[in-house]
């Protein structure tokens, strides 16, 4: 059998596949943050003012800044779903295809709910995330039903058992697992998750090189359509922010 140039429980392929679907997010998310984007939350220009004096920051780096933030948001999810991929390359696992659970065993033995960082839920959502997969499990009398958080504050799998929204929980074959240990879990590799972290430089440079041929980048656009504008109105980048997002506001139509 040949060995995986990467990691030993998912395949070279396989692997490479994960990364091009989140590097084709990241590109959709540049793609997608027009000026008319950027505005639509409302720029705070004011903590912008105080960011680039106390952090000694030039405008046009600051908006930048603030535009991979906004970027960055929609990558959160984005990252969730790699490691479903992955995991769902495992032998005998599968993703769940918004059947509402995002992994699950071919047999029915194991469903899981995947969040990347333990702290993203709050109260209501995580009674709702209890009460589902206590169904799978109510469901399904040989399955183990998994809340993954695959940024943990620990290394843990354990029953998943407590007082939510003032309502006590628990459930014979409900369980919270770090990422660590769910990888480990799946692959029957103790150190499967250190070796994707491992190999992700490598996998990602390989992957890299072969789309450098088909593809070149294309950029957010908000920041260029920003500054023409002040090359009309002869306003600094965050004046022109101000008044494209405030001039509404009392005064703000004099900037």
């Amino acid at each position: 059998m040949n060995k995986n140039k990467y990691v030993d429980f998912v395949s070279d392929k396989h692997l490479l596949k994960c990364i091009e679907n989140l590097h084709n997010s990241y590109l959709r998310a540049k793609e997608n943050i027009s000026k008319q984007n950027f505005y639509s939350n409302k720029v705070d220009t004011i903590k912008l003012t105080f960011d680039s004096k106390f952090n000694d920051i030039n405008e046009e780096s600051l908006i930048q800044v603030e535009i991979l933030r906004q970027i960055d948001k929609s990558i959160n999810n984005s990252i969730g779903t790699f490691h479903e991929q992955v995991l769902g390359g495992i032998k005998g696992y599968e993703i769940g295809n918004l059947s509402g659970f995002d992994i699950k065993a071919k047999d029915d033995t194991l469903f899981a709910d995947i969040k990347n960082k333990h702290n993203t839920m709050n109260s209501s959502a995580a009674e709702a995330l209890f009460q589902k997969l206590a169904r799978y499990a109510n469901d399904y009398k040989k399955a183990k039903c998994y809340w993954v958080q695959i940024l943990a504050k620990g290394s843990f799998n354990e029953l998943w058992s407590g007082e939510i929204n003032g309502k006590e929980y628990s459930h014979s074959r409900v369980y919270k697992i770090s990422g660590d240990q769910f990888y480990a879990l799946l692959s029957k590799q103790e150190d499967a998750f250190f070796q994707l972290y491992h190999a992700l430089p490598a996998a990602i440079k390989d992957y890299l090189k072969k789309v450098k041929a088909d593809k070149e980048q294309s950029e957010n656009s908000a920041l260029d359509e920003i500054k023409s504008a002040t090359k009309k109105s002869k306003r600094s980048i965050l004046d022109q922010i101000t008044f494209e997002n405030y001039s509404y506001y009392l005064g703000f139509d004099k900037l």
